[in-house]
Formats: structure tokens, C-alpha cells, sequence
């Protein structure tokens, strides 16, 4: 059976490597809940710019396709092997999620999309990113807000954020971003 696309290259990387990204996750939201509100950003931003292992491996995997056919061309009709391999591990990975340069990218601590993700909206729910985005469960809340608003109400409260050090806070901020 084919696995979902946000499992798949989990499924293939041992359950140690993938705690330990986990955790690395989870140090570095907590270690930002505390920090300025401009390292916050910075780090948001470095996620925006991150390669994901997907690029790399796409990359990587083109890279190899495109010397494989230089070298058929250049050199000897045996190099289409290397043309031939790379499909088979690109085809592999986009089915499947393995290829066989997986463990040792993700021993370098590259992270999939949804990992990323992860982080990242984490760190925006902490910043506040989200607080004044209406929580909606049926289409009768969605009509009494439209309502309420239609009459010149609001649609999200003044409360004061919750402080974003304290360590339940994280925990709520990494839990709202895994959904």
C-alpha cells in the first residue's frame, strides 16, 4: 500500500532519528516562547528558507538523471545505468518515501515539509499570529458571527495572550500546529 504523503518518509526513518528531530522541534519553540520577538521572526523567516528533504532529494536526483545522460552522450552508452537507477530511486521515492540516500540525509537532521511546518506555525501561534482568527465549529456559529458583525459587532475578543514562556503554552502551540 502506498503511504500518506506526510507519513511516507517518516515510515522510513528509524524511530530514534525521528524523536530526535522531534525534540529538536520542541527545544527550539520553547527556547523562542522565551526569546525577543525579533529572534522569533528571524527564526520564522530561516524556516520560510529551509530546504526541505524532498527539495534535496529532487535535486540530488535530477542532478543525477542530467549526468547520467551527459555522460551516455559523452562517454560510453553505459552511463544510461546511472540515468536508469536514479528514475527507479525518484519513481521509489515519490510512491513510497524510500530511496536509498534517506538515512543519511535525515542523519544530517534534514527535516520533511510537515516537520517543518511543524515548527513554523508553532512559532506563529506563539507570536500571535493567529489571535484574532474566529474559532468556528458549525455553520450556526459561522452564520451568528456573520450576523453579529453584519450589525456592527466584532469578531475576536481583547483578552490578554497567554504568556508565551510558560511551558503549557509550548505544549498548546505544538499541539495546535500538528492539526
Amino acid at each position: 500500500m502506498i503511504p500518506s504523503t506526510t507519513e511516507r518518509i517518516r515510515l522510513h526513518t528509524r524511530d530514534g532519528l525521528n524523536r530526535e528531530i522531534d525534540d529538536r522541534i520542541h527545544e527550539s519553540v520553547a527556547f523562542h516562547a522565551t526569546a525577543a520577538p525579533d529572534a522569533l521572526d528571524r527564526r520564522v523567516k530561516e524556516l520560510n528558507h529551509e530546504w526541505d528533504i524532498e527539495r534535496v532529494m529532487e535535486t540530488v536526483m535530477s542532478a543525477a538523471i542530467l549526468l547520467g545522460v551527459a555522460l551516455t552522450v559523452a562517454v560510453s552508452p553505459w552511463w544510461q545505468v546511472l540515468t536508469a537507477a536514479s528514475a527507479a530511486c525518484l519513481l521509489s521515492h515519490s510512491l513510497f518515501g524510500w530511496w536509498p540516500l534517506l538515512p543519511a540525509f535525515r542523519w544530517l537532521g534534514l527535516r520533511t515539509p510537515s516537520e517543518i511546518n511543524h515548527e513554523r506555525y508553532a512559532l506563529k501561534v506563539l507570536r500571535g499570529d493567529f489571535h484574532c482568527l474566529p474559532h468556528f465549529t458549525t455553520p450556526n456559529d459561522r452564520l451568528a458571527l456573520a450576523t453579529l458583525e453584519g450589525e456592527g459587532g466584532i469578531c475576536c475578543d481583547d483578552e490578554m495572550p497567554p504568556d508565551a514562556a510558560d511551558l503549557h503554552v509550548v505544549m498548546q502551540a505544538l499541539e495546535v500546529a500538528k492539526k
